[in-house]
């Protein structure tokens, strides 16, 4: 067949070497790659040719990103093509910073918007100490909102809407924050396409592995991306020595740094480590002592990996 009978489409689930390409009049069809393993992801603009019962890919589009994970075993991409990366968490249970921050990098590293939704809002104590916790955050200037799941009518939900409106988006969040909830919020079809969608893609097992797009309206112009793997989010993709410019509270300071290849660790003249405050409440020009912590774990993780 030649390759230019075929049809523009795009991916909106994955499993393995099968996909599932949506084309524009929203037919979906079960394809796979050409050889041993098919390199499209959820968000990746397709060319498709009809083979049988199924499709195949023969072409993938140029991608804007690609948000990836990478840790000593294998990489796990997530999506292509993004324009935000919502990261929900709940103020209980206490979410992980260190999980957090990793999504924040990964995203950074992508040049992907990331916005940060803190889930439980009712939960008013709870609530407070999480917000606290996310206020270092919001003076790096990243997006952070305030949502109750549980609460029908919520105008925080709104609010969300319009942060999402004309946007392709990946919902990342660990166990417990709420992911699935405001997904089927959002997307009522999700429920109902869950199952179709995974068996299709797993010969008929279910599996709840899949990477999944859905539509938010109608038009189809607003699409949420629903991913697993949040658990553990590897960053070996990513220098050691560009991480400090990934992160928004570090990059200031970098260039007050006497060596051009400071570690940000030890080195005498080091504007980082002249940053970092004292005691939790830093003001927002300087690196909060959580941070920092987590800087160097990353550091020496990524310093291990490079061996």
């Amino acid at each position: 067949m030649a390759e230019a009978a075929a049809q523009p489409g795009l991916v909106v689930a994955s499993h393995g070497r099968h996909c599932l390409v949506e084309s524009p009049d929203g037919t979906r069809r079960l394809c796979h790659g050409r050889g041993k393993k098919s390199q499209a992801v959820v968000g990746d603009r397709v060319k498709w040719q009809t083979s049988g019962d199924e499709g195949v890919v023969v072409a993938v589009e140029p991608r804007h990103n690609l948000f990836y994970r990478q840790d000593e075993i294998r990489t796990k991409s997530f999506a292509a093509n993004l324009d935000l990366v919502l990261v929900l968490i709940a103020a209980e249970p206490e979410f992980s910073e260190m999980q957090l921050a990793r999504a924040l990098i990964a995203a950074e590293a992508e040049h992907i918007a990331p916005l940060i939704a803190l889930n439980k809002s009712d939960l008013v104590e709870p609530f407070e100490r999480a917000w606290a916790r996310l206020m270092p955050y919001q003076h790096m200037g990243y997006g952070v909102l305030p949502l109750s799941l549980r609460m029908s009518g919520d105008t925080d939900h709104e609010h969300l809407l319009k942060h999402l409106h004309g946007k392709t988006t990946l919902v990342l969040g660990p166990s417990g924050a709420g992911k699935s909830t405001l997904i089927n919020l959002l997307a009522p079809q999700a429920r109902a396409l869950t199952g179709e969608i995974s068996q299709a893609l797993n010969s008929g097992r279910h599996t709840t592995t899949a990477t999944t797009w859905y539509w938010v309206d109608e038009e189809r112009s607003t699409g949420l991306i629903d991913s697993p793997g949040f658990q553990e989010f590897g960053l070996h993709h990513i220098d050691r020595m560009q991480l400090a410019g990934l992160m928004p509270d570090f990059r200031p300071h970098v260039a007050g740094c006497k060596f051009y290849n400071c570690t940000h660790l030890h080195e005498p003249g080091c504007g980082v480590i002249a940053a970092v405050a004292q005691e939790p409440g830093a003001p927002a020009t300087q690196i909060a002592p959580s941070r920092y912590r987590i800087y160097r774990t990353l550091f020496e993780e990524l310093s291990q990996a490079r061996y």
